[in-house]
């Protein structure tokens, strides 16, 4: 069943990358890596924020014009698999607030698997393609938010029915 026709309201995990055992049940669901190595596993109620960044560093950690993110408490989120893979970067340079932003990475098939900004302690960013259960893109992690507007492409319009959109950084999650 293509994602469009899917029925929202219930879990839509299509085989995509290696693994096979992503879920999402009682207010909880899994992101994985590509190859499957590490898995997190995430509680809906530790949801602070869904967001599009256009910001230039969100383009180059995910090789794309954009970023998909959603902000969970770290007291809502754990590693069901894969944390010794992971790999780090991390850098303040180029980073809007000048703290240190913190880049989880599979280390064996690169998945940017989440972020963890200095300057908003205990709270991680999680990327939304890493979701396993596709419905809850179109749902309860459909992005409320989009930020760096003005650096976004000319050919992306931005996302349709946000409720806020931000110039610069914005929120309180990026």
């Amino acid at each position: 069943m293509a994602a469009s026709t899917a029925d929202k309201s219930k879990p839509y995990i299509p085989h995509a990358g290696l693994a096979r055992d992503g879920w999402s049940k009682d207010g909880k669901a899994t992101a994985t890596c590509y190859c499957g190595a590490v898995q997190l596993v995430f509680s809906l109620d530790g949801v602070t924020n869904t967001f599009v960044c256009n910001c230039v560093d969100c383009r180059k950690i995910t090789a794309s014009m954009f970023a998909s993110n959603f902000a969970v408490k770290d007291t809502h989120f754990e590693h069901a698999r894969g944390k010794d893979v992971l790999k780090t970067f991390s850098q303040s340079e180029t980073i809007a607030s000048g703290k240190a932003m913190t880049n989880y990475f599979c280390g064996n098939c690169g998945s940017l698997m989440y972020r963890v900004p200095e300057r908003l302690p205990g709270v991680s960013i999680l990327r939304l393609g890493t979701v396993d259960d596709f419905s809850l893109h179109e749902t309860r992690l459909k992005p409320r938010q989009e930020h760096w507007t003005k650096d976004r492409v000319c050919w992306f319009t931005g996302v349709q029915g946000v409720a806020e959109s931000f110039e610069g950084q914005g929120g309180r999650s990026t």
